[in-house]
């Protein structure tokens, strides 16, 4: 440790000191609660969250820390409770070294549910992606949550990474951007982003703890990672019309608000390119094969242009669809990494296929290596959805706090 860090960590351990004297002063019962747990030997650490971005997953993320604070103080022997200090968006910040209270993140959620802007809640302020937010929060052992879909956090997660913060990311768009700031941003353990591949499902630490740290080689990794394309491969095998699942898909919230990011194949390409960049493979975003369900000229409509046109290629996927039943093998949008080939596509299965599992649409990612050469090594499950990938976001949270 060298001397700065240990003026930030004696800083930190000033402000809990200072914290327990507030408590002491302000809430007499909570702080008796506290001394209990030091004389059983549950010293409480509190954990400062910094998060990035309040959308769907970032309000689950939210309900979910608020709603599950008894539960983790009953599950690990030391009591970690995450106190959010900071929580920003596009539209603004809302700032409190001492600690949101519950109630009022609770209201925050909800108006941004509504359609508030962040900046004009109780407490809110502009916020534009400066790092000086990091300066405000004045933790240095707080965690930074990425719960955006943007890139304008990536100058921030620099900095928070050059300041060793620990950091949590659900946004793909910073580690699919160029190779060195993937590099830099991964190169450390302290960061975790196990929702930017499968949600919930395991399918980085797999990768990392279970096969490239124990010295296994992988040869090459095949996935059904697209929520929204699996389900839309699953209703053309029921003779649906692509436009029409496209617009229901839409209207209920099950794709991206331009589905072009799901149709055009970048959503799993990225997921294939965090992968591929895991297993050592220095490659950019362009070197991705891709193949989109949709004409390339059509990446120049509007988004309204092209919900209405997306009708003149039905008949094109009804017919791939029956010409895949009739040879008794089933459309799936699949990604495939190996040493000279990261792609991701449209592709016709065999029913026995590792994976397609019968009458369920799953995520699916299949690790063909040394040690799993014939059979290859499965994660498979529900992959997308705000609240999954909101669980998969805290679990990484609690693993980092763990090691706090």
């Amino acid at each position: 440790m060298n001397t700065e860090q240990f003026l930030r960590s004696l800083k930190a351990a000033q402000e809990q000191l200072h914290e327990m004297e507030q408590r002491l002063r302000d809430d007499p019962e909570s702080f008796l609660a506290l001394l209990k747990n030091v004389m059983t030997g549950r010293l409480g650490i509190e954990v400062p969250i910094i998060q990035l971005g309040l959308g769907s997953v970032g309000r689950a993320l939210v309900n979910q820390i608020v709603a599950n604070r008894k539960l983790r103080d009953e599950r690990f022997d030391v009591a970690r409770s995450l106190k959010y200090i900071a929580i920003a968006d596009r539209d603004g910040v809302v700032l409190n070294k001492q600690g949101i209270p519950d109630e009022q993140l609770a209201k925050i959620v909800e108006m941004k549910a509504q359609g508030s802007r962040l900046r004009d809640v109780e407490g809110g302020q502009s916020w534009n992606g400066e790092t000086s937010l990091l300066d405000a929060c004045e933790s240095p052992t707080a965690v930074v949550v990425d719960a955006s879909a943007s890139e304008i956090t990536v100058t921030t997660l620099l900095e928070a990474r050059a300041r060793e913060h620990r950091i949590v990311l659900a946004n793909k768009l910073p580690l699919t951007g160029p190779y060195e700031i993937f590099r830099e941003l991964t190169s450390s353990r302290r960061v975790r982003f196990e929702t930017t591949v499968g949600a919930a499902l395991p399918v980085i630490s797999t990768l990392q703890s279970f096969l490239l740290d124990t010295g296994d080689t992988v040869r090459r990794i095949r996935g059904c990672v697209s929520g929204t394309l699996n389900m839309v491969c699953q209703r053309l095998e029921r003779a649906e019309k692509l436009s029409e699942i496209v617009r229901d898909a839409k209207a209920q919230g099950h794709t991206e608000p331009d589905p072009r990011e799901d149709l055009g194949g970048r959503d799993a390409a990225r997921k294939a390119l965090i992968l591929a960049r895991l297993l050592g493979y220095p490659l950019e975003f362009k070197d991705v094969e891709i193949e989109p369900l949709y004409p390339p000229e059509m990446d120049a409509l509007s988004v309204d242009e092209f919900m209405k046109r997306l009708s003149q290629h039905d008949q094109h996927f009804v017919e791939l669809a029956h010409k895949a039943k009739a040879q008794n093998r089933k459309l799936r949008y699949v990604i495939e990494v190996t040493e000279d080939r990261c792609r991701a596509h449209l592709e016709q299965l065999s029913l026995d296929d590792e994976l397609l599992r019968p009458g369920v649409a799953d995520s699916v990612v299949a690790f063909e290596t040394t040690r799993y050469r014939d059979s290859p090594l499965i994660v498979r499950g529900k992959g997308s959805g705000p609240e999954l990938t909101a669980s998969g976001v805290l679990a990484d949270i609690l693993l980092l706090a763990q090691a706090m």
